[in-house]
């Protein structure tokens, strides 16, 4: 099936051209996503020469295939920041994304971005008993946060409100990240950063700052990896758990929907908004985190689709999709400086849009050589082994458990001759396992099943046609070829004939 999101469906095309020439600046950023786009805009305005590399096309990684959903608190709630550090760390979280999210709408009116930007309201709410405790672990905890929060009895038509009381966030926003991240490269470009998509790098030596693509390379002062996860080998990768999340967008009638950012605390844990585009209306719904690479994409999304046909029953579902995310151990991003020299943007869970515009301030001050009041907090070689601990031990074991599930226990593996179109198995073929799909003409497509990362084994994605690295999230495309990092390298192809 497609699985391009709404925003991505509806957007114009960006054209910037590909790298086929040796640049030398003082600045590359590699990722153009919120993060990495805004971070050019800031160092072109401080007058400093900027190259950004972009392995596909801006805004067609999880920038793009977001909700479009802007808040000061956090998706997994502030309540856990106060738990985990204390309440002075969750004012400073709430106030710096306050920050971030009003330079977002200072942007967009300033440029006249065309993105629909909208102040509205967050609504958190429990639909079953054993999610009341969240709630009322929430309210007092953003009261802590200096959020300017709420309580209500219900919630507007036709959302269902079961247990316990609503928690109301006012003053928070949403916007159409992919029409906001491509206008804002366009005003990078016109202020001199020179962009390139379908500039996927192959290499990355920090030691000598030089940046390899396919046909061209960057030498530069300062790499910025603005990845999402950071490519290649970095210590935070250890230290984060990854995720994918599914969304719909279902078409619904004009106004039986109200505005809002809706956050349902229970079984399928959906946040849902309305989104009024070319005369029609949509209803988006997210649903909850999977483990990468570990889990049946199709039963998710089909129980995102099941849940959501509660509120309209005969929806049209017109657009689904995913993106990927990772988890900080000690749930604060990961921004600034690590050991490798890099500057890198990692860790922020579902809330990157805000988090990935603090993350280019922060980082931009940084090389601009000014102070950033936020920098201390997010700082990415930072250390928590206490703060951190349980959660490091679930990524391990995570990754523990499919090493030895995939090279112990090993994998299913059939003959060839019983793959059927259309499907994607490991494949016996002359002593070898080779993961194999065949697509529905019957053309056969093979690969090793080695992560190029750090050698885990991948696993498909029926949903979304891909092998998938359950360890640190890498994904492949059935050929090989990267879809996202942190692998640097292609999978090996196989070449099924007789040797």
């Amino acid at each position: 099936m497609s699985t391009t999101s709404i925003w991505r469906r509806k957007a114009s095309q960006t054209y910037f051209p590909t790298l086929q020439e040796e640049i030398t600046t003082e600045v590359v950023v590699i990722g153009g996503g919120i993060t990495g786009v805004t971070l050019a805009l800031n160092l072109a305005e401080q007058g400093r020469s900027v190259v950004l590399l972009e392995a596909r096309n801006i805004g067609s990684g999880s920038t793009g295939n977001s909700t479009g959903n802007l808040y000061e608190t956090v998706s997994h709630g502030i309540h856990a920041i106060v738990d985990r550090w204390d309440s002075d760390v969750a004012r400073t979280v709430t106030i710096s994304r306050r920050h971030a999210l009003e330079q977002i709408e200072s942007r967009a009116e300033k440029y006249e971005i065309d993105c629909g930007f909208r102040r509205c309201s967050l609504y958190r709410y429990a639909t079953s008993d054993d999610a009341k405790e969240f709630l009322e672990r929430e309210y007092p905890a953003s009261l802590e946060a200096a959020l300017p929060v709420r309580q209500e009895e219900k919630l507007p038509f036709p959302l269902l409100h079961l247990c316990g009381p609503v928690v109301v966030l006012e003053n928070q926003a949403q916007f159409d990240p992919h029409a906001y991240v491509s206008g804002l490269a366009r005003i990078s470009a016109g202020q001199g950063c020179r962009i390139f998509e379908n500039a996927r790098v192959v290499e990355l030596d920090t030691s000598k700052r030089i940046v390899y693509t396919e046909k061209g390379k960057v030498k530069a002062k300062e790499i910025v990896l603005a990845t999402h996860s950071p490519i290649d080998f970095h210590l935070v990768q250890a230290e984060m758990i990854v995720n994918r999340e599914y969304g719909i967008a279902a078409r619904i009638e004009r106004s039986s929907f109200p505005p809002g950012i809706f956050w349902e605390k229970g079984t399928e844990q959906l946040s849902i908004r309305n989104l009024e585009v070319d005369q029609q209306t949509f209803l988006i719904s997210v649903g909850g985190a999977y483990k990468t690479g570990q889990e049946d994409a199709t039963t998710n999304l089909d129980r995102l689709e099941a849940a959501t046909r509660t509120y309209f029953k005969r929806c049209e579902i017109a657009f689904r999709w995913s993106a990927q995310n990772y988890r900080a151990a000690d749930d604060l991003p990961y921004i600034g400086r690590d050991a490798s020299g890099c500057f890198v943007a990692t860790g922020f869970q579902t809330d990157g849009l805000v988090y990935g515009t603090l993350a280019a301030a922060i980082i931009a001050d940084e090389i601009g050589g000014s102070n950033n009041v936020f920098a201390s907090l997010y700082k990415a070689d930072r250390f928590s082994p206490i703060k951190g601990a349980k959660r490091m031990a679930e990524e391990t074991k995570g990754v523990l458990t499919s090493l030895v599930k995939d090279y112990l226990l090993g994998q299913e593996i059939i003959p060839l001759s019983q793959l059927m179109p259309n499907t994607a198995a490991m494949v016996e073929f002359e002593n070898e396992t080779l993961a194999v799909y065949r697509d529905k003409n019957g053309k056969l497509y093979a690969v090793s099943p080695v992560c190029t990362h750090l050698k885990c084994k991948v696993h498909w994605n029926d949903v979304e046609s891909s092998w998938d690295c359950p360890c640190h999230g890498s994904r492949f495309a059935p050929d090989g070829t990267i879809i996202e990092g942190p692998a640097t390298e292609p999978l090996t192809q196989k070449f099924l004939h007789k040797r």
